[in-house]
């Protein structure tokens, strides 16, 4: 083989460190980049949080006044895929670090671009703030007077709240322990999943009669454990959950005759009770037909989840990324879009240390002069989030007029393709701005992705929101006949009466996705 050298012309996708770092911080829900946000303040000197107040005005726009901003700066994936020359950003990059080692671009007066109101940009001769710092949440404890639900709403789980109340039993050492095993042994709902040969076994796995003791133990710390708040728990399934809680009632009433017959009907087989079977039921229990009923809709009244209410429910709280209010009354009011000044970080760059850095060049200035220009990347990278978002959700308000002002029932298809073409970004870019970020609105808080919907065809050629379709279809269940409640087909018939193609299978996929239950379950006695 005869070697030579020759010249060759290629192209290549290169993503520079700061534009990874846009396009993970744009994907990051608000809990994910508070924590983001605080390794860096941990890791970087250079970065602090700014505790100044900062204009009133920050971070607000019209839904038909969307910001102006540069279309392939705020969006890192099209700058990407246009070959933004991010082989040359990373240049500039080092250019600028070397500059700033040799010159005044180092100190704490260097420009740095700053986001008003309506979306432009401007420059300051500050390094740069952010938004505004969260207030600090109230602490727990302040009322004296808590019960059981307050203390499950609290910070207290349901084992702690079991082990309280086994602290006033008289109990040998052993069965004490056994009670407590059984006790860290429960799921999130107050079931025990497993049986009490597996947690013997799992305790002595070679030792059988060891294991023949633990199982009576277990038994007895089992009793012990039902008889405690809340009633039901420690059941093994449903069915000994709910007979639980009705023989705790019985205590209350032991004349009442209904409590035998319900405590009878869960006794047989579960997907009797479910289907409301009253017939099969009153012939296994040997009672009447309205005894029976009387007894399952004494046992519809009962919780099948004893621990629900010590879940920890603030894990499931949504703090809204951006706000939408009404500015008017009119139904073409216009709505005023702003970022929630709540979840927006309020950053800037160490003034101290970054005039000390250009004062003072010795032993590791280059390297602490990367970390400076690191801080600034990441407020700049932060920025550029949060004005992609504002972007976005007021380009959504505006496409989804309708929807504030007359509620889900108004809303239009959707996809993230218009939004993309119309703001400029990438499709890529949308879905990211869209996936945990939240709005709230006037009918409540919603993921913006709540707000893109297929399209489904109707009579007159138009397009309905498949969201609109699934509000009509639980705006029918909602004013069904609870003793006649309306079948998949039937619902397929009304929407075809409103104009609207949609299959029996779509309704009951539709219906699925809201939760609602079958008509056979959904039937009243």
């Amino acid at each position: 083989m005869k070697q030579g050298l020759s010249l060759r012309v290629s192209q290549h996708l290169a993503l520079t460190p700061q534009l990874q770092q846009s396009i993970r911080l744009l994907q990051l829900s608000t809990l994910e980049l508070g924590q983001e946000i605080q390794q860096m303040l941990d890791d970087n000197p250079f970065l602090e949080v700014n505790i100044e107040e900062g204009p009133e005005e920050f971070g607000v726009a019209q839904a038909d006044t969307r910001p102006a901003a540069d279309e392939h700066e705020s969006d890192p994936v099209a700058q990407a895929a246009n070959g933004h020359d991010s082989s040359s950003s990373a240049s500039d990059s080092s250019a600028s670090s070397a500059s700033d080692s040799d010159g005044d671009a180092s100190d704490g007066d260097s420009s740095e671009p700053n986001w008003d109101g309506d979306g432009s940009t401007e420059t300051v001769p500050d390094d740069g703030e952010w938004g505004g710092e969260a207030p600090a949440r109230k602490s727990q404890g302040d009322d004296d007077d808590v019960d059981a639900t307050e203390l499950a709403r609290g910070n207290e789980s349901l084992q702690s709240w079991l082990h309280r109340q086994a602290l006033a039993l008289r109990l040998g050492e052993e069965d004490r322990a056994a009670l407590r095993y059984l006790v860290e042994s429960l799921n999130d709902d107050g079931y025990l999943e497993e049986p009490l040969e597996a947690l013997a076994a799992s305790l002595a796995p070679q030792d059988l009669e060891q294991q023949e003791e633990l199982v009576h133990r277990f038994t007895v710390a089992l009793r012990l454990l039902q008889s405690l708040d809340p009633p039901g728990v420690g059941a093994r399934n449903l069915a000994e959950c709910l007979m639980l809680q009705l023989r705790s009632l019985q205590q209350d009433a032991p004349d009442d005759e209904v409590y035998p017959v319900a405590i009878r009907v869960c006794s047989q087989p579960i997907d009797l009770l479910a289907r409301r079977d009253v017939k099969r039921l009153a012939q296994l229990t040997g009672e009447t037909e309205p005894r029976v009923k009387g007894a399952i809709a004494l046992i519809t009244r009962l919780e099948p989840k004893p621990g629900r209410r010590f879940v920890d429910v603030e894990r499931n709280i949504i703090v809204p990324d951006v706000l939408v209010t009404k500015a008017g009354r009119s139904s073409r009011a216009s709505f005023r879009v702003q970022l929630n000044p709540d979840v927006v970080p309020r950053l800037r760059v160490h003034d101290v240390y970054a005039g000390a850095l250009k004062a003072h060049r010795g032993e590791g200035h280059q390297a602490l002069q990367q970390r400076l220009q690191e801080a600034r990347w990441f407020i700049k990278n932060i920025q550029q989030r949060f004005d992609t978002i504002l972007r976005v959700s007021s380009a959504i308000v505006e496409r989804q007029h309708n929807f504030f002002v007359h509620g889900e029932l108004a809303m239009r298809p959707l996809v993230l393709r218009e939004i993309a073409d119309e703001l400029g970004l990438h499709e890529s870019t949308i879905s990211r701005v869209t996936t945990a970020k939240y709005m709230s609105t006037p009918f409540g808080t919603f993921e913006l992705k709540y707000f893109f919907g297929s399209a489904l065809g109707t009579e007159t050629g138009g397009n309905a929101s498949s969201t609109a379709v699934r509000a009509l279809i639980k705006q029918f269940v909602a004013a069904e006949n609870a003793k006649k409640p309306l079948s998949d087909s039937q619902i397929s018939e009304m929407l075809k009466e409103q104009g609207i193609e949609c299959a029996r299978r779509t309704v009951a996929k539709y219906r699925e996705a809201l939760r609602i239950a079958p008509a056979n379950l959904r039937k009243e006695l």
